[in-house]
């Protein structure tokens, strides 16, 4: 499955040292796309779960709701 998502950044977030974890604990960045807080993961891509391979998901610009989908033509 893909997934298109709007996104307006126009330049890169920046991960300072201080910002890492002090206690060893992981630290999870987004890779769906649909963070709510990019570029930390917050748990938002569990609703991926259910899309089908081959189809293209296309999000509303919340990054809440799917819009539209169709058939990947990439995959």
């Amino acid at each position: 499955m893909a997934r298109l998502v709007r996104l307006t950044a126009t330049g890169p977030y920046k991960i300072e040292p201080q910002d890492f974890p002090q206690d060893g604990k992981s630290i999870f960045i987004c890779s769906c796309g649909l963070s709510q807080k990019l570029p930390y993961c917050d748990g938002t891509h569990k609703s991926c779960r259910d899309e089908v391979a081959g189809t293209l998901y296309v999000y509303d610009a919340d990054r809440k709701i799917v819009d539209e989908t169709r058939p990947d033509s990439a995959s």
